[in-house]
């Protein structure tokens, strides 16, 4: 991650918000499953012909509106924002990883880890525990991700796609403590 740099965004870079989605692959699910107090968990991989691709929807990040209650990070390369992460102060004990992603292009370089530490030492600094984010469980990228980053498995709800479109898939909470 030499050339890229991660900083809290400003008003004055605002416009960094605007970073557009781009397909994830979805390859396989983690499974989690809690005994006796202590998360633990296995992954499924999908069969070729059940590996697909999915393209959220572009977010509309408002600075204005948002700055409220909400923090903004990026990663750089030179002048041109590759990385977002937005964080929403809370009322629990975690700041909350509301969204986080990396252009494709810039993927592997450590945008992403060097983000999620910035955010655990934002949400240190205001006086946070640590920081917390969900991914769908069919989202083995994103889930080991987070695991590889340090987080632990706090939680997992399987209602809350119930009578959508998404009915099938669950949430997995994650949680990263800070020092």
């Amino acid at each position: 991650m030499a050339d890229l740099l991660v900083r809290p965004i400003g008003r004055e870079h605002a416009a960094d918000l605007s970073l557009p989605n781009e397909e994830i692959r979805l390859f396989g699910r983690l499974v989690p499953s809690l005994e006796n107090g202590v998360w633990t968990c296995r992954e499924e991989l999908f069969t070729p012909e059940n590996v697909r691709t999915e393209l959220y929807p572009d977010e509309h990040y408002d600075f204005d509106v948002l700055s409220s209650d909400r923090l903004f990070v990026g990663a750089y390369d030179g002048d041109a924002c590759v990385g977002l992460t937005v964080l929403k102060r809370d009322y629990f004990k975690y700041l909350y990883i509301e969204d986080i992603k990396v252009l494709s292009a810039c993927r592997g370089r450590g945008a992403g880890r060097a983000m999620v530490e910035k955010a655990l030492a934002l949400a240190k600094e205001r006086g946070y525990r640590g920081v917390w984010a969900v991914a769908q469980d069919d989202n083995l990228a994103a889930c080991r991700f987070y695991i590889s980053c340090g987080f632990l498995i706090g939680g997992f709800d399987n209602r809350v796609y119930a009578h959508t479109a998404q009915e099938g898939r669950a949430n997995i909470h994650f949680y990263l403590e800070a020092n």
